[in-house]
């Protein structure tokens, strides 16, 4: 979906801020979830503590882009984790109006967005006893080098390399943000059944071979998409697999 001029406006109701420097956005968010109860989308332009999945340092270099979107969701966690594919889909839509271009772009199970193949974009969920906190990031700019990167995981890649658009982060928030708001609209009128079919139509791999690691074993088999509750669903050949929560090679 290329967003038009009238869905580009800012969202009602959600805050903005852009923040010079901070430690990471997602623990800006914890901390101003404990006195506010207003949703908001909290940029920094720098990052001295961020992380990635599981912990993992995330590279921030100058021009990237780091925000994270504090929410105060009312289901129950199942629900909630499903925020992630909302955030793809917005992620998507964002990238296809900077560039004018989809056919780069898939989205890779469970929260990345990549780009010719690459990683351009993560997303990194995070629950607090009463709001979300979701991390959006985004290689803009400049991509992290091999040594940032676990062995046998998809290359990073740059926005500007791979497309020639330059746009800076404020300029992104400003169409991420509204993205987000039509999905969640969605997500919230209908339930994840448009969000899934969504997410489908745009995914990486679909019907191909791929790799699932979890913490104990990996599993080989064929990507057949995801079920009602977002969990992948491997074709193997011990049989259909339903994994909530794995890490996926190619």
């Amino acid at each position: 979906m290329h967003l038009s001029t009238d869905a580009l406006r800012w969202p009602d109701g959600v805050g903005r801020r852009v923040l010079p420097t901070v430690d990471s956005t997602m623990s800006e968010a914890a901390r101003v979830a404990a006195s506010s109860a207003l949703p908001q989308w909290i940029l920094a332009l720098s990052q001295s503590a961020a992380h990635g999945r599981r912990g993992r340092p995330w590279s921030m270099p100058a021009g990237n882009f780091a925000a994270t979107l504090l929410m105060f969701p009312k289901e129950a966690p199942a629900g909630v984790a499903l925020r992630s594919f909302v955030a793809s889909l917005a992620l998507y839509d964002a990238f296809v109006t900077v560039t004018g271009r989809s056919a780069p772009f898939a989205l890779k199970w469970p929260n990345d967005v990549l780009l010719n193949g690459g990683k351009v974009a993560g997303i990194l969920l995070e629950r607090g006893p009463a709001h979300l906190a979701i991390g959006i990031g985004i290689n803009l700019a400049v991509a992290p080098g091999a040594a940032d990167v676990e062995p046998g995981a998809v290359p990073p890649v740059s926005l500007v390399h791979e497309t020639g658009a330059r746009v800076a982060p404020e300029d992104f928030l400003d169409i991420l943000a509204p993205a987000f708001a039509h999905w969640e609209a969605q997500f919230t009128a209908y339930g994840f059944a448009p969000i899934r079919e969504a997410w489908l139509a745009r995914a990486a791999r679909l019907g191909e071979p791929i790799r699932a690691r979890t913490l104990r074993e990996e599993h080989h088999g064929t990507f057949e998409g995801i079920d009602s509750a977002g969990n992948l669903v491997l074709a193997a050949p011990s049989g259909r697999l339903t994994i909530p929560a794995a890490e996926v090679y190619f």
